[in-house]
């Protein structure tokens, strides 16, 4: 324990002096670290008696659960009136909790806050955008931005962390449940923040409005106090917009900065697992370029609907960590929690294929009353157990089985995606909605998707990370898929991956806009037209056809770009459109490969490019699978999951015993239905 003391203090003292180190998590006593996976439950036991307390708990230790999250939404019980704290009820249940040996995530209650705090300090309702003040009637109604708000949420995380602190229960803590999640608010105090945050992003009047391009149409600002507040939904110039957007973030990570100030000194021993939802179309925020200052592992709510939907978001909230992510809120049933036998093993399995560490099924009991009546849990709701109780005691049971062998398994990618919490932002102002341009209908979104889904089907690693947040050199190549808006940082960053060796795939509608959202008065793409030794301008709306190799490829997105090749070399022209434009070029620029293709990402055209490009990269595919099937080799293992609703035969080598199910395999194994299994040679 000594050791373990000794090296904690040099982790956070690193830590302290570079923000990149604070991810780190060895250093912490109880990290849940190499070779342990955890299944258990999310739970609220505020509306429980501690009969029922014992009886959830008893049930929870039978299933083989090693932990709960607790705490969440649950401010007011906690302080059901200002500056009154109650902790009778959950001090039990904190020690029901270390009686029966399952582990604690404390989730600081942050949002929502209760109702006598929006009550006494106003600032907290959300405004809406037509200057109308919004009482809290759901969830996340409750501006993060008001001073009294923040001063209030420090008090109870601080009061909370010092509680149980030493509790032998408390496994690690969250903030704020969906932090992402929420509204923006156009109140008059809002209004000044965004003057205050304008004035130290851009210094002067001037600056602002060279960055907000005022002279275009009467919109010059005169002085501060004609800024307003741009609108979320439309309508509004792209500049302000994405403004609007990263004042919001900035708020959000203050918040998370609070926060993560009073884990350190409070619980300075245990590691960060907060539930976020960076990608919430509400307001989001920049996790990307963030999570070193407030997050130790990555961690989210898990409500796949598909492969590569659910894929993708495991991997974006992993980014650039080292560490296992864990899957804090996981659907108990299905993709609505209603009933779908198989669904939550089959998925509790393919998030340990992405490096997964913690399956916590949502949610424990089935609510009474409140906005999630229907969402129903393991215990139904009188109180007798569901059948999906046994699902996850076999999660459990699954789990147990697997952590000796090899997991959680490390994840190291060569190949990575770049994506910007600003591009998602960039492309939203005055389109697609006001345009017909078929410029503006392929958001980044579609087109990093359209890049990820030929990977997760061959089985290969990706990371999802910011350019200019990352060690690029970790990195054989990197995919661009339609970034609009590339910042400067980042297009130097890719420069240099380029120049040092690596290979980068750039897409159609990428790097053109500079960090205010404003074209390029350069060639195209922006900053990096001797990289890819062309220049693109013009682009009509058709989808051309050509080959990759010996493959014919054609888009179903009627976008193409006009590339006009300098250094470049054409690898292949459009067959079908008027003068045969190049589709797909490549340039050596120092010691690397720039490929520019023009057309947006897609799986049809990026799965033979991919492919073509593996070898040369010293990129190896995972195992062959049937599609619908992913699998990873582990430790000389390998795990199959079947994402289909129909049984499926997986052609493998040679004769292989299932650690799961007990089966032996030769040269065929045999999934059902969502079925999953881990083959390892035969003894």
């Amino acid at each position: 324990m000594k050791l373990n003391r000794t090296l904690l203090a040099c982790t956070l003292a690193l830590a302290a002096l570079n923000p990149a180190l604070a991810q780190t998590t060895e250093g912490h006593p109880d990290w849940p670290g190499a070779g342990q996976l955890f299944a258990g439950t999310c739970y609220q036991p505020v509306d429980r008696s501690l009969e029922q307390v014992r009886r959830d708990v008893a049930l929870m230790k039978q299933s083989g659960f090693k932990v709960v999250r607790m705490g969440d939404l649950s401010w007011d019980y906690f302080e059901p009136a200002e500056g009154k704290f109650e902790f009778k009820h959950f001090d039990a249940v904190m020690n029901e909790m270390q009686a029966a040996g399952i582990r604690v995530i404390l989730d600081i209650p942050g949002l929502p806050a209760p109702m006598w705090l929006h009550q006494k300090y106003p600032g907290v309702d959300i405004v809406n955008q037509a200057g109308t003040r919004l009482a809290p009637a759901e969830r996340y109604m409750d501006n993060i931005g008001d001073p009294d708000y923040r001063r209030l949420a420090v008090r109870m995380a601080d009061t909370l962390t010092k509680r149980y602190a030493k509790h032998p229960a408390l496994l690690a803590v969250g903030y704020d449940n969906e932090i992402g999640n929420g509204f923006m608010s156009y109140s008059e105090a809002d209004r000044k923040r965004f003057v205050q945050w304008l004035k130290k992003r851009y210094g002067s009047v001037e600056a602002l409005n060279k960055a907000w391009a005022t002279q275009r149409w009467s919109r010059r600002v005169g002085n501060w106090d004609e800024v307003r507040l741009p609108y979320a939904d439309g309508p509004g110039p792209a500049e302000r917009y994405l403004d609007l957007r990263r004042f919001w973030s900035d708020l959000t990570i203050a918040t998370l900065d609070d926060l993560e100030a009073v884990r350190r000194r409070n619980t300075p021993g245990k590691p960060v697992l907060s539930n976020y939802w960076d990608w919430s179309g509400r307001k989001g925020f920049d996790f990307l370029g963030s999570y070193r200052r407030h997050t130790t592992f990555g961690a989210m709510g898990f409500y796949a609907g598909d492969a590569v939907g659910g894929g993708w978001e495991a991997t974006l909230i992993k980014g650039g960590m080292t560490t296992p992510t864990w899957f804090n809120e996981f659907a108990a049933g299905g993709g609505g929690s209603y009933g779908s036998r198989g669904w939550s093993r089959m998925w509790a399995h393919f998030v340990l294929l992405m490096g997964g560490q913690a399956a916590l099924a949502w949610t424990f009991n089935s609510h009474l009353g409140g906005e999630e009546q229907a969402l129903m849990g393991l215990i139904d709701h009188d109180d007798r157990p569901s059948w999906k109780l046994g699902e996850w005691a076999r999660i459990a049971a699954d789990y147990a089985k697997l952590e000796k062998r090899g997991f959680p398994r490390s994840v190291e990618p060569k190949v990575a995606i770049a994506y910007s919490f600003e591009n998602t932002a960039a492309y939203s102002a005055n389109g697609p909605s006001n345009t017909s341009r078929q410029y503006l209908k392929t958001p980044y979104l579609k087109q990093a998707l359209g890049a990820f889904e030929p990977l997760l089907k061959d089985n290969v690693d990706v990371a999802v990370i910011k350019l200019s947040y990352e060690d690029l050199s970790r990195y054989r190549l990197i995919i661009v898929p339609g970034l609009y808006l590339l910042d400067e940082a980042s297009t130097e960053a890719l420069r240099r991956f380029v120049a040092d060796g690596g290979t980068a795939i750039m897409t159609a509608q990428s790097a053109k806009v500079n960090d205010n959202n404003q074209w390029h008065a350069t060639p195209l793409p922006g900053g990096l037209t001797d990289v890819f030794g062309l220049r693109t301008n013009e682009f009509y709306d058709a989808a051309g056809t050509f080959k990759i190799g010996d493959e014919e490829v054609k888009g179903t997105i009627e976008h193409f770009e006009v590339l006009e090749p300098s250094t470049a070399e054409v690898l292949s022209h459009f067959s079908d459109l008027d003068g045969r434009p190049p589709a797909l070029t490549v340039n050596r620029f120092g010691k690397g490969r720039a490929y520019y293709l023009a057309t947006p990402a897609q799986p049809q055209i990026m799965r033979p490019l991919l492919r073509q490009l593996y070898a040369s990269v010293g990129i190896e595919p995972g195992p062959k699978t049937p599609d619908g099937v992913f699998a990873r080799a582990v430790s000389g293992r390998v795990l199959y999951v079947n994402t289909n609703n129909a049984p499926v035969d997986i052609a493998i080598d040679g004769a292989m015993q299932g650690v799961l199910g007990g089966q032996h395999w030769d040269k065929t194994l045999s999934l059902e239905a969502r079925g999953v299994e881990l083959l390892e040679q035969r003894n």
